[in-house]
C-alpha cells in the first residue's frame, strides 16, 4: 500500500553518493534553418540550471519526502557553488568534495519550448584526480551508520573506484545498496542488493536478450556471478523487469501515457526504490511506487521529479 508507504518515507534518511552534475538548459524558439548549415536556429529566450546525475537523484529523494545527502566530487569553481546552492534550496545536505584540477561535469541541453524537443546536448567533463576520490570513500565510510540506505548514482565519471569497499561497508552494517551501474563491466557492484541498468545498458553486459524468459536467464547468470541480490531493467515502453536472487521474476508494463522527455526517469525509479527499502518495504511495493513516479517524470519536460501529492493523486486515478 503506498499512502503508508509515503508517510514511512518522510521519516527516512537516504545517502546518495555518486557523479553529480550540473544541468544547463537553454530555452528557445526554432523559426528558421541556418544558412550556414541544414541546422536549425535557436533564438534562446530563457536559461535554466537544475542539479543532475547523483544531484538529480537526489532531489527525487527529497521530492520523495526523506531526508536526504549527497556525497560527491566536484570542481572548485562556479558550477560547483551553483550546485550547492541548487541543492541547498530543495534542503538537501551537500558534500562536495572540491578538485582544482577538475572542472565540474555540465550539461548543456538547447531545447525548443515550441517543439517541447531537446535539439542539442553539449557536455564539459573532465578526469577525477585519486586524490579527491579518497577523500569521497573516507566521507563516505565516516557517515554511512547515520543513514537508513545507500543509493549510488555512477554515470562513468571516475568518481566511484573505490565502490567495492562502499558495498562491503554497507553490508557491514546491515544498509541496503541500489545501483544505478554504468559501463560493460559490473565487477565492481558485487554483492549490491540491487543494480538498475536499463535495457541497452543491461544487453551491454548481459548480451542481448529475445525475450523475457531469456532476460531472466541471463539475469540470473549475472547476478549469481557478482552475488547480487537483484537486477532491476527498466525497458521503456515496455516497462520494467526485476529479477531476484534464486530467479523469481516479475515483469511491470509502463503506465500508457504521453511521453515528453525520458532525461532523469532512471533517477526517478532509483530513487524511488532506495526510498521505499530504507523504510523496510516490500520490493513489489517499492516497484509500484518506482512505476508511477516514473510514469509521471516523463510526462515533464527536463529532469523532473514526483511528489507524494501527484503519485497519490495517479494512484487514485489507477483505482478508480
Amino acid at each position: 500500500m503506498l499512502p503508508p508507504l509515503l508517510e514511512k518515507i518522510a521519516r527516512a534518511k537516504v545517502l546518495v553518493v555518486g557523479d553529480a552534475m550540473l544541468d544547463r538548459y537553454w530555452y528557445g524558439d526554432v523559426e528558421r534553418i541556418s544558412p550556414e548549415a541544414p541546422v536549425p536556429v535557436v533564438a534562446v529566450k530563457e536559461a535554466k540550471e537544475l542539479p543532475g546525475g547523483a544531484a538529480n537523484v537526489a532531489r527525487n529523494v527529497r521530492k520523495l519526502g526523506a531526508a536526504c545527502t549527497l556525497f560527491s566530487i566536484s570542481g572548485d569553481d562556479r558550477e560547483a557553488d551553483s550546485l550547492e546552492q541548487l541543492l541547498d534550496k530543495d534542503d538537501i545536505h551537500c558534500r562536495l568534495e572540491r578538485d582544482k584540477l577538475v572542472n565540474t561535469t555540465v550539461k548543456l541541453r538547447v531545447v525548443s519550448k515550441h517543439l517541447h524537443q531537446q535539439m542539442l546536448r553539449i557536455d564539459f567533463d573532465s578526469p577525477v584526480s585519486k586524490d579527491a576520490r579518497v577523500k569521497l570513500l573516507d566521507n563516505y565510510l565516516k557517515h554511512l551508520p547515520e543513514y537508513d540506505a545507500v543509493i549510488v548514482s555512477d554515470y562513468g565519471k571516475g568518481g566511484l573506484s573505490n565502490i567495492q569497499e562502499m558495498i562491503q561497508a554497507a553490508r557491514a552494517v546491515s544498509r541496503p545498496v541500489v545501483i544505478d551501474p554504468k559501463g560493460d563491466d559490473y565487477s565492481g557492484y558485487r554483492g549490491a542488493n540491487l543494480i538498475t541498468p536499463n535495457r541497452k545498458e543491461f544487453e551491454q553486459v548481459a548480451g542481448r536478450f529475445r525475450d523475457d524468459a531469456d532476460l531472466e536467464r541471463r539475469a540470473v547468470k549475472l547476478i549469481q556471478d557478482l552475488d547480487l541480490g537483484g537486477i532491476l531493467v527498466t525497458r521503456g515502453e515496455k516497462g520494467m523487469s526485476l529479477v531476484q536472487k534464486g530467479g523469481r521474476a516479475l515483469h511491470i508494463p509502463a503506465r500508457a501515457q504521453e511521453v515528453f522527455d525520458v532525461t532523469g526517469a532512471g533517477d526517478t525509479v532509483i530513487a524511488a526504490i532506495g526510498c521505499a527499502w530504507a523504510v523496510g518495504s516490500g520490493l513489489e511495493d517499492a516497484l509500484q511506487l518506482a512505476n508511477i513516479a516514473a510514469g509521471i517524470v516523463v510526462g515533464k519536460l527536463g529532469a523532473a521529479t514526483a511528489s507524494p501529492a501527484e503519485i497519490l493523486h495517479e494512484l487514485s486515478l489507477q483505482e478508480g
